[in-house]
Order: structure tokens, then sequence, then C-alpha cells
């Protein structure tokens, strides 16, 4: 990559923070090991003796919880301001991230402000084109963007510098103090509503395996997938100065972060699927909550900006 002109030694220095030997160690367990070996546990489970339906209810049920949480709540809510939201709207969402167990939103926010000023540059702390273009190094390249960089960064991002707005609200200050007992809470939920539901301890493990450990790790991957995926195949329709791209079936799994292209184009936009076709469950429902007064100040697409940024003679995805 290219160095960006505001990778200065000193300035890059500042926006960071060196990671302890011991939190990289923690990452490499619970971000990049665990999940891993659980998709390759479900497998076997699954071709053994198959997941029920009582417990892909409690599954799907806490992966679209999760997801929305991401997508509407980490993302376009905390990270980029798409909109504001009333206060228990606002709890609501940022608890919804939590709960896929991918960070506190200031640790989230952070990474993903720094990436947007750097994006697929020196600086970005998850491009896929890190090591080059060939075909081996873009693998590479992908496997950090992925997963890889949660070990091997040395450095983070650094809040005080990327989210000062973040840290001086005193709910989210509540929230990131509390963010230990939201990861627990991401796992003895289901457990306690598969248990209920089925009014037996092995309903309850069961549901544990499926609705929380397998779903925290199929959540992680699929949204991992936007740094990896959309930044390397896909369809880039609109100007942007990075690779972000849209790719439709990390679209459908994300619940709409999967049209990556114009979000890049237009990072603080609520909806990022703007084109025919696009479809944007996350954008839907900022939408509603529009309308039940829930939610204001919606940053929509604007129509002079699309076609100030479309590419001449480019496919709509």
């Amino acid at each position: 990559m290219a160095p960006s002109p505001d990778s200065r030694p000193d300035q890059r220095t500042a926006e960071t923070v060196t990671v302890p030997t011991g939190r990289r160690a923690a990452y490499l367990v619970v971000l990049v090991v665990l999940p891993a070996v659980l998709l390759a546990l479900a497998v076997p489970a699954a071709w053994g003796w198959g997941v029920g339906p009582r417990d892909l209810v409690i599954a799907v049920v806490m992966y679209f919880v999760n997801i929305f949480g991401i997508a509407i709540g980490y993302h376009r809510l905390f990270t980029h301001r798409s909109f504001r939201c009333r206060r228990p709207l606002r709890i609501a969402l940022m608890l919804a991230g939590g709960l896929a167990v991918e960070g506190p939103v200031t640790l989230w926010a952070a990474e993903h402000r720094r990436h947007h000023k750097y994006a697929d540059r020196e600086g970005d702390p998850h491009s896929p084109w890190r090591y080059g273009e060939s075909g081996l190094a873009l693998l590479r390249g992908m496997a950090h963007a992925h997963v890889g960089w949660f070990y091997t960064a040395r450095r983070r991002s650094s809040r005080s510098h990327w989210v000062p707005d973040l840290l001086a609200d005193p709910d989210v200050r509540r929230f990131d103090a509390a963010y230990p007992a939201v990861v627990a809470l991401s796992f003895v939920l289901p457990t306690v509503v598969g248990g209920l539901w089925s009014m037996s301890w092995q309903g309850a493990l069961s549901a544990l395996f499926w609705g929380g450990l397998v779903r925290y790790a199929v959540v992680h991957h699929v949204t991992w997938s936007v740094n990896s995926v959309s930044h390397t195949f896909g369809d880039r329709p609109f100007a942007t100065r990075d690779r972000s791209s849209n790719v439709r079936w990390v679209a459908m799994l994300t619940l709409g972060e999967g049209w990556h292209n114009w979000h890049h184009a237009e990072p603080t936009c609520a909806r990022h699927g703007v084109l025919r076709g696009q479809l944007d469950p996350s954008a839907r429902l900022i939408r509603w909550f529009e309308l039940a007064n829930w939610a204001d100040d919606v940053h929509w697409p604007n129509p002079h900006r699309l076609t100030a940024h479309r590419l001449p003679h480019r496919s709509d995805g």
C-alpha cells in the first residue's frame, strides 16, 4: 500500500496505543482460535445429531439481534452518527451490539474510524491489500483482514484520539465498564431460554452450544467478511479512494453492510444499499424507528450526491 500523507510517525503514534502481550493472547483465543474451533465442531455435531427447531430459533433470534446491533448500533449510530435516537433505543442498540462479543463500543468505533481514514492504505488496521496484489499476497492479506490483525497488531486504535465523543457519554462509559457482564449475558441468555423452553439441563446445554457458542462464531465471521471480502471482490459503482465494493451474499448475511462501496463514498449515510435491488434491512429498520418517532436526524441518501459519486458504465451490483 502506498504511504498515506497523514501517516507521519508522530501522528500515527498519537492515533494508536500499544497492546499488552496478555491482551493480544486473549484476542488470539477469543477472536481467532475459538470461533474457528467452534465452527469446526458444529459440522460433525450437525451431521451427527443435527440442530433441533428450538435451538435453531434461539440461534437465529440471537443472530439477528447481534447483526442488527452491530450494523445499526455500533456502526451506523455510534461510529458514523448516521441518525439520532431516544435514549432507551440507544442503550438497547448498544446492548445488542455488545452481545455480538466484538468488543466494547468505544474500541469497535475507534478501529472503524481509523479504517475509514486510511482505508486500503498504510495505517488501515485491516486492509486485505496490505501485502500486495499477487495471488499469494492477496490470500495472506485476506487472512489478515479477516482475523489475523486481531493478534498481529502490536498497536490498536486510541480511544481518546478517535472517539472522544463516545467517551464523553455517561451511558457509553457505563456500558464499557459493564462489558464483561455483557459478554457473559451473551451466553447465559440462550442457555436460560433453552433450559426454560425445554425444562431440562440437556436443552440448556444444547442451546448454549448452538445459540451461544456457534452463533457467536458465525456472527464474527459474517461481520469480518465485510473487512476481507468486501474490500477484495465485487462491484464498485461509486468513486472512492479505496477498494470498498458491493458483495450481494455478504450484504444478505450482514443485513445490508455488504453494500460497502456507497458506504465508503458517504460514510454517514444511514442507507448502504442505494441502488436497485440492493436490499438493506438495517436501513429499513432505521426507517421504522423514524416513523415511530424513536429516531430523528436520519442521514438518508442525497440524490445529487449519488449522481456526483456515480462512475460511468458500471453495473449496479
